[in-house]
């Protein structure tokens, strides 16, 4: 069975992954023609809470290719357990 994928674009997962991370601030712009680089911020101070850079990407990507990218993040956090506890 072939099911069609949920496409998106690069500025449609950014805002997708905003809403996911929000109440946190969430930033992205592509560095390459297949990589972003990533920003989690407060949005009072303005603070970087991580910046992660080499997330692959693509200017159009599937709904799953979204997920790849939040999970990634999410694994980087976990990483830094004083700025997950921020994120909480």
């Amino acid at each position: 069975m072939n099911r069609a994928m949920s496409k998106v674009t690069f500025p449609n997962a950014c805002q997708l992954m905003r809403w996911y991370f929000h109440p946190v601030g969430f930033e992205a712009n592509m560095d390459a023609p297949s990589s972003m680089v990533a920003r989690l911020f407060d949005r009072a101070s303005g603070e970087t809470l991580i910046a992660i850079a080499g997330l692959p990407c693509s200017t159009v990507m599937n709904a799953s290719d979204v997920e790849v990218i939040i999970e990634a993040i999410e694994a980087e956090l976990e990483l830094f357990p004083s700025q997950s506890a921020r994120l909480s």
